[in-house]
């Protein structure tokens, strides 16, 4: 347990370590392209909190194109202050390319945590019973090919006498022919309606 809690701590540290030099690294750069004042603080708590919400959105939402978009352009602008801030940028003298990124990144950060705040991502429906809970609402089943199926004609109701009858009539065919008899013969011989010729040859 004390292991686990050493390196939860040791890693703690390290992220905030990490994060106090990145947030200090995107103030200088916003500070060196003429942004004064609280705007120069504001600047980096914009990009982590876009960086927030872009890695919020990939573990909680199931469209992840957008997420990592924003994510990338977060990461890319708090990548591009640290190695700016590395010596190989004069701080002192800011090209005007960098001037126009850093003016118009409020506009990009705004674009991004309004997009990833209010898409909704793609969830079940839930449902609100009566007692209050909620809960989601399943998908149909896919109907499978005796759903599809059209029902069975009704039962057409047979007297047992005539059953009796037909029994004897089929035993006949069947001693002189050799073959059971088949439901036209035996409609024939019992001169009945179809549908109660069916009814009858499948009791037999």
């Amino acid at each position: 347990m004390r292991a686990q809690l050493a390196r939860v701590d040791a890693v703690l540290v390290q992220a905030l370590i990490a994060a106090a030099l990145s947030f200090a690294h995107l103030h200088d750069v916003a500070s060196a392209a003429g942004q004064d004042g609280w705007k120069a603080w504001a600047y980096p708590i914009s990009v982590d909190l876009l960086l927030v919400a872009a890695w919020r959105r990939l573990r909680t939402g199931t469209t992840k194109t957008a997420a990592w978009c924003w994510f990338v352009i977060a990461l890319v602008a708090s990548l591009g202050a640290n190695v700016a801030t590395a010596g190989l940028l004069d701080l002192g003298n800011v090209p005007a390319w960098l001037r126009i990124l850093v003016a118009g990144w409020p506009a990009v950060a705004f674009l991004g945590g309004t997009l990833l705040a209010h898409t909704t991502p793609n969830a079940p429906a839930v449902v609100e019973t009566t007692d209050g809970d909620q809960e989601q609402e399943p998908e149909p089943a896919p109907k499978t090919q005796a759903d599809e199926q059209p029902p069975a004609p009704p039962t057409v109701p047979v007297p047992a006498a005539l059953v009796a009858h037909a029994r004897k009539v089929a035993t006949e065919h069947h001693t002189r022919t050799g073959n059971p008899i088949d439901t036209p013969t035996l409609r024939a011989r019992l001169g009945v309606p179809a549908p109660m010729a069916e009814a009858i040859a499948a009791q037999l």
